[in-house]
């Protein structure tokens, strides 16, 4: 199959259409039947990536078109994945840049199409959702071409490809007002433009490992391009690691090829395709898995550092064990190192007594996917509040982690924005203007301030805005930080809250629970509308009298209780709070529960 397998990723913000465009390319390349029953975004095959319309994992397809093979590769678009996206650049000979007709260039943009320069790749821009009525193309090539110059782009970068195109509708065109049949020209453009890299197939086999699944039936599964020559089943293999120490020996059991989504085992893969491996245990992430004669490891981009972490214990509630399945810390600490071991953007450590469990990764989604995906598994766990995590540079100075921040919104909404970033320590880069009375706001802002901000940014917006955070860099630490400006209202018994009670605490602040809801003596039940803690009584029942009269029993109508996404209940909490989190509910608390000891503790610190 000499010079016929191009492999190329798609590259893209969030939500800016990779995975529908994946769907019509395999659709019009006679991958499925006529009659075959295709799903909608058919890459995104996890439960979390269908509900949240977002690609988390990257997922390489394989698609045949005019005597060659094209290997494709969907990444994700949020920042928290970003070390899928590095990685994966790794596999790819070329890639598809694509950007929202009305969007633009947005931060994910940039990130990843800086990390594609650096490794030389000539991405083809296509700029899509070209059906969209408030589409503004030109202007978005004059973004795409500043970005490209920007970003320190060679020449033969800055000489890219345009394609136009809708994804959905499913065609692609030279020319904004071309003909608009099919994916046609695209996949032509990818076979012309993306150039086969020139591996030789005589030497040792090698291949870098950049993407690492658990299979049950095969176990650890390893996926990556063969960089030289041919593997073949049943060789004897070996893992080394970038210093070129060996971590792993063992047998190549099953050598497996994408054709479509469908893995299909092959006896000998060739330089240059990609491939899956089975048979080693030990073998990581960015590790060279090759020949036994073979001693140098491949290059590989180190992942980047994660930069939050939280702390992960059983759940001490004295509901515990009332709604989940999996409640010991052995079971915890089973399924985080299992997690560790599959998502490289997550470290694991725990404390001596293996009872404590710290993970880091790279922002809140990447977090709270985690803690969503254990929920649904019959976890029940207690959460610890987000701490950053800080660095020194050479003269011991305190480094914290920094992030861009991108915000779309209407006019009459941006002083209160820049205010509430002024006080999280935000400065202001960059307004501008993008017509029809909207602003684009960029700001440089400490990680620790925006924890949970994005429904705060929602609320200030009125739901229009549009937020975008990606990680910039370390920077000087920007000094203390205002916490939670309000204080918690705390249950002092166990029970079930009841509707009067709650009817009338309504003026004390937002309540987090409704009639019935069971409570316990040290949850929060709500937030206070001032400063500083409230002990109240949600279970004060009305008293009854042997008197009835027409009106003495008012309606009691209660504020419907505020849904609030996991991100965002971490965000809310203080050092001494944690978060409980079962399979059915997610409830703030105190980290000591009794009130006495909550005052003694206080004293001493």
């Amino acid at each position: 199959m000499k010079n016929t397998i191009r492999n190329i990723t798609i590259i893209a913000h969030v939500d800016h259409g990779k995975t529908t465009l994946i769907d019509n390319l395999m659709k019009q390349s006679g991958l499925f039947r006529e009659n075959e029953v295709v799903e909608e975004r058919v890459m995104d095959s996890g439960e979390l990536e269908k509900e949240r319309g977002i690609t988390i994992l990257a997922k390489p397809t394989s698609i045949n078109w005019k005597n060659s093979r094209i290997n494709i590769i969907d990444t994700p678009g949020h920042r928290d994945f970003a070390a899928e996206v590095e990685r994966v650049l790794h596999m790819a000979d070329g890639a598809l840049l694509l950007i929202d007709s009305s969007e633009g260039v947005m931060p994910q943009t940039k990130f990843v199409l800086s990390k594609a320069l650096k490794q030389g790749l000539k991405p083809i821009v296509v700029i899509n959702k070209l059906d969209k009525t408030d589409q503004r193309a030109n202007e978005v090539l004059d973004e795409t071409f500043d970005l490209f110059v920007s970003l320190d782009a060679n020449e033969e970068q800055l000489d890219f490809s345009i394609l136009y195109a809708s994804g959905r509708s499913g065609w692609a065109s030279k020319e904004i007002d071309g003909p608009r049949e099919n994916l046609n020209p695209l996949l032509d453009l990818i076979i012309e433009k993306v150039k086969p890299a020139d591996l030789d197939k005589t030497k040792p086999f090698a291949m870098l490992s950049t993407l690492l699944y658990a299979d049950s039936f095969l176990g650890r599964s390893l996926i990556g391009k063969i960089a030289q020559g041919t593997a073949k089943a049943n060789q004897q293999i070996k893992a080394i690691n970038l210093k070129g120490e060996k971590i792993d020996e063992g047998r190549l059991t099953k050598i497996f090829r994408y054709e479509g989504t469908k893995k299909v085992p092959i006896e000998t893969g060739e330089a240059g395709d990609i491939v899956i491996i089975a048979g080693l245990e030990k073998a990581n992430v960015a590790d060279t898995i090759c020949d036994l004669e073979i001693n140098e490891p491949i290059d590989a981009t180190p992942i980047d550092p994660p930069t939050m972490s939280i702390t992960i214990t059983v759940n001490s509630s004295p509901l515990a064990g009332t709604e989940g399945k999996k409640l010991t810390s052995t079971q915890i600490r089973e399924r985080l190192i299992l997690e560790a071991e599959n998502n490289v953007g997550i470290s694991f450590n725990e404390n001596e007594n293996k009872d404590a469990f710290i993970i880091s990764g790279r922002g809140e989604l990447m977090l709270e996917i985690l803690l969503t995906q254990m929920r649904r598994e019959g976890f029940e766990m207690t959460v610890s509040p987000p701490k950053v995590l800080f660095q020194k540079d050479k003269e011991g100075n305190k480094l914290e982690p920094l992030e861009e921040i991108t915000m779309d919104l209407d006019e009459e909404f941006s002083s209160r924005i820049i205010d509430s970033m002024n006080r999280r320590k935000g400065k202001l880069i960059e307004l501008k203007d993008t017509g029809k009375n909207k602003k684009r706001l960029i700001f440089h802002a400490p990680t620790r301030g925006l924890m949970g901000y994005t429904s705060r940014f929602l609320t200030l917006t009125k739901g229009s805005g549009v937020i975008n955070r990606i990680f910039h860099s370390y920077g000087e630490y920007s000094g203390d930080m205002e916490g939670r400006r309000n204080g918690a209202l705390i249950s002092m018994e166990k029970g079930k809250a009841v509707a009067f009670a709650i009817f009338n605490l309504q003026a004390r602040g937002e309540m987090f629970v409704t009639h019935n809801d069971p409570v316990y003596e040290g949850m929060i039940v709500g937030l206070a509308s001032k400063s500083g803690d409230l002990e109240i009584n949600v279970m004060k029942g009305k008293k009854l009298t042997n008197m009835r009269t027409q009106g003495t029993d008012e309606n009691v109508v209660l504020t419907p209780v505020r849904k609030m996404a996991i991100a965002e209940q971490l965000g809310m909490l203080n050092t001494d709070e944690a978060l409980e989190i079962t399979p059915k509910s997610c409830r703030l608390r105190k980290l000591i529960l009794d009130p006495h000891e909550r005052k003694r503790q206080s004293r001493v610190s």
